[in-house]
């Protein structure tokens, strides 16, 4: 066993490196903040080269070292042993989860800690507090002899920018099997606890932080009996890291660790559940939407979540439920569920049922509606007894003398069975005694795959076996396929349909999804699954009789004939999760890339039309709408409700790109407002709204076949649209435009005005746009005088060097967003900090009026400009200006004269 860091989010891992084998250079991307940093460097130069670049960034230069040590594990041994080391996103999203850091001692465990990116997190976010802690102790294990190096540095690291900020930090390295050690730290506090005076180590720690091994563990291995010491029966190490973690917290110790979420249900974690909620309360839960953004890059079908709870046995009375589509993804969907509907407290399982909407929460109480289990309906689910390379001597490829059928997962198709099917695939099974346990009677069953792929749209994919199909005695149904009987005989040809219908049906699929965290579709799941009562699903099952009904039919049968009559109609989860489907469907096939094939922007395009779950397309519209009406949209008519917060990642991740394609335009009401206006609003263009009001339709393909072909001309006509209002400027004789409106105004001003008149002959270096990234940059003449920008977002508005006085002029324009304040002059100097001439810092406004609101917070040892009063500065720095003005009194006598 080792203790190396996993996490399913975090096999994420960027591919981080290229090489080119004519330049011997590599590219390491580094996140810092929210944006990445790109550093080239030859293969030859130290790592602790590298790391000066990000020198001071605690978060930035340890995700430097996860990002060198992923180039040089060689992929097999990382996928051996689990070591694909946290980013520093999802590090910084588990450490946002803590709530009690105002402790005046802390002390953290990471127990499986790699390079220490979870803790180096962790760290950054106690020296972000307001009282920040007077002394932090770490404890972290790792075996790995490459890993320890790393992490001795990152604990440096820590250790430095704690002590800046007054902090006491201590740590130590335990370079030890974590499961063996906890339970020896186990043994010595149940040996100490008759003992007042001696310190009781095995619960020492009043946090943890952590991202564990997934593997798989023998029955009969060391660490399997170490677990079973401590009263924990499971077969996988991650839950045994979590139960032995959470046993060595002190009571209201709080607990964060990334995980997969099967231990949520299911039977083989049912003692892991019992353990760990009895001594556990479950705060938080962050969900991870797309279990294909988490596993891209390795093919780990596993669904992540990370959890937050608190020791104590009193449990809170509602839990947060995050949702976000990945680490990176600043746009999170909060709801509150109660914690007796998280774990129903007289399930003797201890089901987590994590709910993360409203829509979900309708979901849960209409399945509530249906009471029968199967034992209610006489019926039984077994697995297919065929296991194919055991039985490999008796299978054969086609259909021959003395064989018979034998069903695989690929036979399933459209409802039913296709058989035989040209495939890998043994097609037959010989009839012989030796066989005679692998088959069953040719009669009407319900066959259900067993596990999805990550492309399948459905969890559970079920189809009528029709016997009528086959003239044969017996049929065999290989290991991989569920099938439904009755004591091992077959169903009524109706009641197979009813049901195939039934497990088909999207309330099944959504409400199978919410709480079954695996790709697995079990026998033991399909049990707990409540069913319609023989009546309801006969009468589903006369709903057709040879094509099986499409999923639209299927819904429509599952509401009138089984939710009708409840007083649940009004609100249908099911039309509003069709509904998000169906905007997705149109998505793809306008051609969006798979960054904006995700919920936030079906949801997004709905707002835009102004379609609610149950309208027609042909009832959409085209309003004018902002962001926030957007997301408030999204939370009435879709129950998706979102941190206010968030509202940037709708207009950066999806509404720009609308925009891009020419789907949405912007401010038509007034193409003179600036397009970072908190007035702009956006609209669905003409012939795209003409398009999606005839989805579902017969002239949909055309109509969007020539949609397609009109795009390009579309989007040159709203260029043009937009040029025209498009504010001129001249730098170094050429003309140049800026987008209308907003701070370009006074950024013009700024250009011919302040310029010639306070810096003349300066050099203008750099102009910011509010639509585009900038108007004009110099960066050749900026790299000369010593500065490497990485990230325009930070720049201010306009820079020039004024070579007369040789200083380096940096200009704030304000028209909706801040001066130049004290944190604002900070962050200047910091990004400026290798410039080696002075700095000059001006904010700039167009009135005296609009100055006003802003005079207590402009930062002394700067300058402030008003285009009313062009001729004329305002020095916040009046060390050095205190003087009396000479008043010219020939010209006042004069006047009297």
């Amino acid at each position: 066993m080792r203790s190396q860091t996993w996490s399913a989010s975090a096999q994420k891992c960027r591919k981080v490196s290229k090489l080119d084998s004519n330049l011997r250079r590599q590219t390491v991307i580094v996140p810092s903040g929210s944006r990445a940093l790109v550093a080239s460097h030859n293969s030859s130069l130290e790592f602790t080269s590298l790391a000066k670049l990000l020198s001071g960034n605690l978060l930035a230069e340890v995700d430097l070292h996860r990002a060198v040590v992923s180039l040089k594990l060689k992929q097999a041994k990382k996928g051996a042993m689990g070591q694909f080391l946290t980013p520093a996103s999802v590090a910084q999203l588990m450490a946002e989860m803590f709530n009690r850091l105002d402790l005046p001692e802390i002390s953290l465990l990471d127990a499986g800690a790699g390079i220490g990116s979870l803790l180096a997190a962790f760290v950054e976010k106690v020296c972000q507090q307001r009282k920040p802690t007077s002394s932090l102790r770490v404890v972290a294990y790792e075996i790995d002899p490459f890993l320890i190096g790393y992490l001795q540095q990152t604990l440096e690291l820590c250790k430095r920018k704690c002590e800046n900020i007054g902090i006491s930090f201590n740590y130590e390295i335990r370079e030890t099997d974590f499961i063996e050690d906890a339970v020896r730290l186990q043994k010595l506090g149940l040996l100490n606890s008759a003992m007042p005076t001696a310190v009781n180590y095995a619960t020492e720690f009043t946090h943890a932080i952590l991202n564990p091994p997934y593997l798989k563990i023998n029955a009969n291995s060391k660490v399997r009996e170490l677990l079973r010491s401590i009263g924990l029966e499971t077969s996988n190490l991650y839950t045994g890291f979590m139960a032995a973690t959470a046993q060595l917290l002190k009571p209201s110790g709080e607990f964060v660790a990334i995980t997969p979420r099967s231990f949520c249900n299911g039977p083989y974690f049912r003692d892991f559940r019992k353990m760990f909620l009895e001594m556990m309360a479950l705060e938080q839960v962050h969900l991870f939407e797309s279990r294909q953004e988490a596993f891209s890059d390795d093919d780990v079908l596993q669904e992540t979540i990370i959890i937050q709870a608190t020791k104590q046995r009193q449990k809170y009375r509602s839990v947060i439920v995050n949702t976000s589509s990945g680490a990176n993804d600043d746009l999170i969907m909060s709801h509150s569920v109660p914690y007796t509907a998280l774990v129903h407290p007289n399930d003797l399982d201890q089901f987590i049922h994590i709910i993360p909407d409203n829509i979900s929460q309708q979901i849960v109480q209409r399945m509530a509606l249906l009471s029968c289990t199967l034992s209610d309906l006489g019926l039984t689910i077994s697995t297919g007894r065929v296991i194919d390379f055991r039985a490999k001597e008796y299978l054969r490829a086609n259909p021959e003398n003395n064989t018979v059928p034998l069903i695989y997962p690929v036979n399933l198709s459209n409802g039913y069975v296709e058989y035989p099917k040209i495939t890998k695939k043994p097609q037959a099974i010989v009839n012989i005694e030796e066989t005679t346990n692998l088959l069953i009677p040719n009669e009407h069953y319900v066959l259900c795959k067993r596990f999805s792929s990550k492309e399948e749209k459905r969890r559970v994919v079920a189809v009528v076996y029709n016997a009528n199909q086959f003239n044969y005695g017996y049929v065999g149904f290989e290991n991989h396929l569920n099938y439904f009987h009755k004591d091992g005989r077959g169903l009524s040809l109706t009641l197979a349909r009813g049901l195939a219908i039934y497990l088909n049906s999207t309330l099944v699929d959504a409400f199978f999804r919410l709480f079954n965290g695996h790709t697995q579709v079990n026998a033991t799941d399909l049990r707990k699954l409540k069913y319609p009562n023989l009546s309801q699903l006969l009468s589903l099952g006369t709903g057709f009789q040879e094509q099986f009904p499409s999923l639209r039919e299927i819904d429509e049968l599952i509401e009138n004939k089984l939710m009708s009559m409840s007083n649940l109609s009004e609100n249908n989860p099911i039309a509003t999760k069709s509904r998000i489907d169906e905007a997705l469907q149109i998505l793809t096939q306008l051609g969006f890339p798979r960054a904006q094939l995700n919920e936030r922007s079906a949801l997004t395009l709905l707002a835009l039309l102004d379609l609610k779950p149950t309208d027609s397309w042909q009832l959409a519209t085209f309003p004018l709408m902002g962001i926030t009406p957007m997301m408030n949209f999204m939370a009435q008519h879709y129950g998706k409700t979102y941190k206010p917060n968030t509202r940037e990642t709708v207009r950066r991740q999806t509404v720009h790109q609308f925009l891009d394609a020419a789907l949405i335009v912007a401010n038509p009401d007034d193409l003179s407002r600036p397009i970072n206006s908190p007035k702009t609003v956006y609209q669905i263009e003409n012939s795209a709204l003409e398009l999606l009001r005839s989805y579902g339709t017969d002239e949909w393909q055309n109509s969007i076949c020539t949609y397609l072909a009109s795009v390009e001309t579309l989007k040159k006509q709203y260029a043009q649209e937009r040029e025209i209002s498009r504010i001129p400027i001249i730098i170094n004789g050429e003309i140049k435009t800026l987008s209308p409106g907003g701070q370009n105004i006074l950024i013009e001003k700024i250009i011919n005005d302040f310029a010639p008149r306070f810096t003349p002959g300066g050099k203008l270096i750099y102009i910011g746009d509010t639509d585009e990234k900038f108007a004009h940059f110099d960066e050749t003449a900026l790299t000369d005088l010593g500065v490497n920008i990485d990230s325009h977002g930070k720049m201010p508005d306009v820079i020039i060097h004024f070579t007369t006085n040789n200083w380096l002029v940096l200009i704030e324009a304000v028209t909706s967003h801040g001066p130049i304040n004290p944190k604002r002059k900070k962050e200047l100097e910091v990004l400026f900090r290798d410039v080696q001439i002075p700095l000059v810092m001006v904010t700039t406004f167009l009135s005296r009026k609009a100055m006003v609101g802003y005079l207590a917070d402009i930062a002394w040892e700067t300058d402030v400009w008003v285009a009313d009063d062009s001729t004329h500065l305002i020095h916040f720095n009046g060390e050095y200006l205190l003087q009396a003005y000479q008043i010219e009194v020939a010209e006042q006598e004069s006047d009297h004269t």
